[in-house]
């Protein structure tokens, strides 16, 4: 039956971030080969989140859309054998052998989209999901199985799930968190327009209303996307275009009103190189992405760089740092710190920036991973 929930069904309200969620598959699911279902609404990062740990560990993922399988895509097809006069069954393909799966430490299987395929799909995985094995094909043994699906609340198309095959998953429900977002943003090289509106802007995040019906709305997916549409050659129209069908026009026409103040930024190379030490804008959604722009430049002179001059290098890293502290305030000045030393682990030596012992006496409290 189609989006027919029940009172067990209704939205947890438990839920998880992505960096939570991420260490707890890797308990679950990788460690104890527990099968594990992630629920969610649509473009939160679930099926990026299963992709990046199988990189992570170096397994194999195999993707699996669900609902747009037929059960004899797992169950595999039907054949008469003459040589033992009898019903045989050719194999999936899309399912590991066992050679296949000695290739690799960890096989991750991704069912995605579980609770969007019709009943007799789900009925030809639970056999699977249960006992490792349909027909006879076997799981290999270090082949762990986690699946996902958006919430019968999510105005997306469901089946019920049946109990016995639910109650086999550990289930968490993961939610948007900016702060986990912008981790993952900034290590994926996310346009810093994007990151800078959206770190004033961080409702903005994720704009999912399942009783709208806007087509268009922002969710962490759609962001990645404005990101790409922004390293396209096209006219301000044609942006302004692309970026309202994606996220929606509202958010589109703020989002666009930021990117007019952030063409007035200095240039990063401009204060990591000591040309330009104060700053004009005031604009603050534009002072995050002047602060998400300088990391992205120091990130990449140290590796041009920093491995071959180190006290070059700590000049630039110098420079920034008595920029931010004279021209931006305290939750800027910790989110570049913070960005540039522990999500991206620039290595310093502390003694050699002069300007070090001020940046550590004001804030070096706000922000764990940094000593003297």
């Amino acid at each position: 039956m189609v989006n027919n929930p029940s009172k067990s069904s209704l939205t947890e309200s438990r839920s998880i971030t992505s960096i939570e969620a991420r260490e707890l598959l890797k308990l679950t699911a990788v460690k104890r080969q527990r099968p594990v279902f992630l629920w969610g609404p649509p473009g939160i990062g679930k099926s990026e989140l299963v992709q990046s740990i199988g990189d992570e560990i170096g397994a194999w993922v195999i993707d699996l859309r669900m609902a747009l399988l037929d059960p004899t895509d797992l169950r595999g097809i039907g054949f008469y054998n003459p040589q033992t006069n009898t019903m045989d069954w050719a194999p999936p393909v899309d399912l590991p052998t066992a050679e296949q799966a000695a290739e690799h430490k960890h096989v991750i299987l991704f069912l995605d989209e579980m609770n969007a395929a019709p009943p007799a799909v789900q009925s030809a995985a639970y056999q699977l999901i249960l006992n490792r094995r349909i027909g006879q094909y076997k799981l290999p043994d270090n082949v762990v199985i986690i699946a996902a699906g958006n919430r019968e609340t999510d105005k997306g198309v469901t089946y019920r799930m049946p109990a016995p095959l639910a109650n086999r998953f550990v289930h968490f429900e993961m939610r948007v968190d900016f702060e986990s977002w912008l981790t993952w943003a900034v290590m994926h090289d996310i346009h810093s327009d994007v990151i800078g509106y959206l770190s004033d802007h961080k409702i903005d995040l994720f704009d999912f209303n399942p009783t709208s019906s806007s087509r268009s709305f922002a969710t962490p997916r759609s962001w990645t996307f404005v990101s790409e549409i922004l390293q396209e050659h096209m006219d301000e129209k044609q942006v302004m275009d692309v970026i309202s069908g994606t996220v929606g026009e509202g958010i589109a026409c703020k989002f666009n009103g930021h990117r007019k103040w952030s063409v007035k930024l200095p240039r990063a190379e401009d204060i990591l190189d000591g040309k330009i030490t104060t700053l004009a804008v005031n604009e603050i959604s534009a002072q995050y992405t002047l602060i998400v722009n300088l990391c992205y430049e120091l990130k990449e002179r140290f590796e041009n760089i920093g491995r071959k001059d180190n006290q070059k290098w700590h000049g630039y890293f110098d420079n920034m740092l008595q920029f931010i502290m004279n021209n931006l305030g305290t939750e800027l000045i910790i989110m570049g710190m913070r960005t540039a030393v522990v999500t991206y682990r620039l290595p310093l030596n502390y003694k050699e920036i002069k300007n070090w012992n001020e940046f550590h006496q004001k804030y070096g409290k706000y922000i764990t991973g940094i000593s003297e």
